[in-house]
């Protein structure tokens, strides 16, 4: 790819990570690199699996995270945002050093909203990318100044979701 365009994949709904591995695993299929890389996420789910099956796909991701972020306490929130930090710094380490066409970080845009990734280094990381480089974020609140750096910004909205019923995340469908 001659420019590489930023995407961002957010709102309320279910979809996000479903739209950037549909993105990653197009992306692969036509024998480009994919670094996927998660943010606010640690449980197993289906789709690591299926990645793993694909070799132009490399996923990265930091500890495992067993809360959601309105269930942690400062302390808990301080760790996680130091993680992100550390995989953060892998990522930029792995664009400098190998050919990536098409970056993913997924939930990077909820981990800035929550106040556990630094918005800054993202956008100046995203100002300064190479040239080249495919870039997909997805979460929850883009704040306006990423919004204006995307080329392209698709909202996913809930209408419904069983999880208003008390049904949980089901292995294979939402994890």
């Amino acid at each position: 790819m001659e420019q590489g365009l930023i995407h961002i994949y957010c709102g309320d709904g279910k979809g996000k990570t479903t739209a950037c591995l549909g993105l990653a695993i197009r992306c692969a299929g036509r024998n480009n690199k994919v670094l996927f890389a998660q943010f606010l996420k640690g449980r197993p789910s289906g789709e690591l699996s299926s990645l793993a099956l694909l070799p132009n796909i490399e996923v990265l991701r930091g500890k495992e995270i067993l809360k959601f972020t309105f269930q942690m306490n400062d302390v808990e929130k301080q760790q996680v945002a130091e993680e992100h930090q550390k995989l953060f710094a892998q990522i930029i380490a792995k664009c400098q050093t190998e050919k990536i066409d098409l970056l993913v970080l997924d939930e990077v845009v909820g981990a800035c909203d929550k106040g556990l990734f630094d918005e800054k280094l993202l956008i100046d990381f995203l100002r300064n990318k190479d040239k080249g480089l495919e870039v997909a974020l997805s979460g929850r609140n883009p704040s306006q100044n990423l919004i204006d750096l995307a080329d392209y910004v698709s909202e996913i909205k809930k209408i419904k979701h069983p999880y208003e019923k008390g049904i949980s995340a089901r292995d294979g469908i939402e994890r």
